[in-house]
């Protein structure tokens, strides 16, 4: 059973074209209109071993937060779609990565009950070239919201926002992997209940 899903998402905001393979090598090719959320799209498909191939365009000459939350938003619904059923699936996963002077960990269930746990102090005002850091807790938020994901992201410690970030994906990526492996003991999906 192929585990992949192409969709799109077009709003008056943003027009958003994503294909994802969730039992692929790591490629990808990003373009996203957003240079640093490409850049995070990249460690996302290259440390979980996803074929992952975003296009998207949206208002960023207003600013960055429509594409960012919409791509968020698009990654969680086509990662509910590869899923599927998520019969034989993990379903959790966990990864402590570090990143410099900084070590970011991400702990995930995909229970189908989204909540997201988001403990990251960084600085206020602060801008990595134009983007704004804050963003990425909206796009981790769109993500759980649309795949029904439990997620939890700790970053333990850092000074670099960069690297905080870059750890934090680099984790997520990692994490994800971890949680869609399938594994052969595992009959039906991995519940008392029976469901996810």
């Amino acid at each position: 059973m192929a585990r992949k899903a192409t969709l799109e998402r077009k709003t008056k905001e943003t027009d958003i074209r994503i294909s994802l393979d969730l039992d692929g090598t790591g490629r990808y090719s990003i373009k996203c209109g957003v240079p640093f959320m490409d850049h995070m799209f990249s460690h996302i498909a290259k440390h979980g071993f996803f074929d992952l191939t975003i296009k998207a365009k949206g208002d960023t000459h207003i600013d960055d937060h429509h594409t960012v939350e919409d791509l968020g938003i698009a990654f969680g619904q086509a990662l509910k779609k590869a899923l599927g059923d998520s019969k034989g699936i993990r379903r959790y996963g966990a990864s402590t990565v570090p990143m410099d002077e900084t070590l970011a960990e991400v702990v995930m269930d995909l229970s189908g009950r989204p909540y997201l746990v988001y403990n990251l102090d960084l600085p206020k005002k602060y801008k990595l070239k134009d983007f704004d850091p804050g963003l990425a807790e909206d796009f981790f938020r769109s993500v759980v919201n649309h795949a029904g994901m439990n997620l939890h992201i700790n970053l333990l410690y850092g000074r670099d926002v960069h690297h905080m970030l870059e750890g934090i994906f680099k984790a997520f990526g990692r994490a994800l992997d971890q949680a869609t492996s399938l594994d052969p003991r595992i009959k039906g999906v991995l519940s008392t209940k029976g469901k996810i």
